[in-house]
This record gives C-alpha cells, sequence and structure tokens, in this order.
C-alpha cells in the first residue's frame, strides 16, 4: 500500500461536510467472518436456496433448516471482535469527520466498535436481533440459540405463537423500507462516499455509489480486488480496510465547528 492515495483520500476527509462510509464484507473478514461469495465462503458450504424468503415463511421445515444453519454461522459472528477497521471509521465520527457508516454487514461490529445505533444504516439488518413476525415482539439472538439448544428446533414467539426471525434480510425478502429510504437520501447528499471492502455486486445495495456519484459526490474504493465501479471511481485503494483506514486517520484532525 502506497501513501499517495492514503494522502488524498485524508485530504478528502478533511474539506468533505457530509462524508459517507459504506462497508461491505471485507471489513467484516478481517475480524474472522467469512464472506458469502468468496471461495471458502458461506455459500461452499451451505445452499443459498436454503435461505430464502420464501422457504423460510413458507414451511415449519423452511425454518428449521434456516435455524440449522444459524446455529453454524451466528456463534462465529458472536465471538468476532471489531477490527482496527471498525475503530478507525469510529474514530472518525469522534473526529467529527463521517456523516454516516451504511452497512451490508449484519454482524454489529461498527457498533460494537464505538459508532452510535443512529449512525449505522444497515440495509441488510442485524444477525443479533430477532423479533416476531406477528406481534413484533423482540428478541436477542443469544435469547433465541439459547431455545435451540434447549431442542426447540423452530423457535416461535413465547407470547403469540408467531414466526421468530432474525433482522437479516433473506434472498427475496424486502429491503428495511426506513434504513434503505435513509441509505438512499444519505447517498445522494453526501460529498464524499467512501466504499470499502465491498465488491459492489451485491443490489441493490450497489446502487448506491452510483446515487452518490450522480449527485456530485467524490467516490473513492478501499477494496483489495477490483470492482465495476473502479473506472468511474476518484481514487481508489487498494488494500485492506484494516491497513487502509487506520493509515488515513494518520492524515486527519479534528473537524472544526462551525
Amino acid at each position: 500500500m502506497t501513501d499517495e492515495p492514503i494522502a488524498r483520500l485524508g485530504a478528502l476527509f478533511a474539506s468533505a461536510r457530509r462524508p459517507v462510509v459504506f462497508t461491505g464484507a471485507g471489513v467484516s473478514t478481517e475480524s474472522g467472518i467469512p464472506d458469502f461469495r468468496s471461495p471458502g465462503g458461506v455459500w461452499d458450504r451451505y445452499d443459498p436456496g436454503a435461505l430464502t424468503w420464501q422457504r423460510f415463511i413458507g414451511s415449519a421445515e423452511g425454518r428449521r433448516r434456516y435455524w440449522e444453519i444459524g446455529r453454524q454461522v451466528y456463534p462465529v459472528i458472536r465471538d468476532a471482535k471489531p477490527n482496527a477497521a471498525h475503530v478507525a471509521i469510529a474514530t472518525l465520527w469522534t473526529l467529527g469527520r463521517l456523516d454516516c457508516c451504511i452497512t451490508q454487514n449484519v454482524d454489529n461490529l461498527h457498533q460494537r466498535a464505538g459508532l452510535p445505533d443512529d449512525a449505522v444504516i444497515e440495509v441488510h439488518g442485524n444477525a443479533t436481533r430477532a423479533r416476531c413476525l406477528a406481534c413484533g415482539a423482540a428478541f436477542s439472538r443469544d435469547e433465541v440459540h439459547a431455545w435451540l439448544d434447549d431442542g426447540v428446533p423452530v423457535p416461535e414467539c413465547p407470547a403469540c405463537g408467531g414466526v421468530v426471525k432474525p433482522h437479516t434480510i433473506l434472498f427475496g425478502e424486502a429491503m428495511p423500507r426506513a434504513a434503505w429510504s435513509e441509505a438512499e437520501a444519505r447517498a445522494r447528499a453526501a460529498d464524499l462516499f467512501v466504499v470499502v471492502g465491498s465488491s459492489l455486486v451485491v443490489y441493490p445495495a450497489a446502487y448506491l455509489p452510483a446515487h452518490a456519484k450522480a449527485a456530485g459526490a467524490t467516490l473513492v474504493i478501499v477494496n483489495m480486488t477490483s470492482t465495476s465501479f473502479d473506472h468511474t471511481a476518484d481514487v481508489v485503494v487498494r488494500a485492506r480496510a484494516g491497513e487502509a483506514l487506520p493509515a488515513l486517520l494518520d492524515h486527519l484532525t479534528p473537524a472544526r465547528t462551525p
């Protein structure tokens, strides 16, 4: 990793008034959470067809299979720790250099690193929380997994008997309306939009950098591999998030209060 693009990124953050960071799986892989699409990722071990909204909502057997996979995947998320990239993004917030973080990740690590809930927009939901689809009762994922460990194959709401589902978005499920509307609005209002650790192949989330660029934002991509948006980006940093973002902080000072 050369310092020149990092210095450019630092200068952009220093002058931006509404900088937005958009994070993908490449941020969380450095915390030991496997991504979904790379070789060795989640879909190499589990059939994505078992995790569709239609199968989950359509039958108890579909939900049983979902929770069977969840029992294997969720503990990895639960036990993960924020890494240097998460901490650097939270530091940007503390320094007054971040409008918000929009994330495709569902692991709650941005919040655990110190970002307040209202500074994180989760367009694919949050795996650490669950709710009843009938009455709306809220549960922690740990609470639901305790039921699974006690031998309940398909968790149901203890209040009304309704279907319990994590806040994560399944294939074929509508995006969370409020989060998606907020993400679109923040992307279009940004003057600096920085993509970190996303391959930008999952839609509609991958539309967000296009919205930001079309509205006049400077577009930066920080990723280990090339993306289809590289040719439209103003700056491309080919580096791990955990290297690039902490290095960026060396070029910043706290924002002045207007």
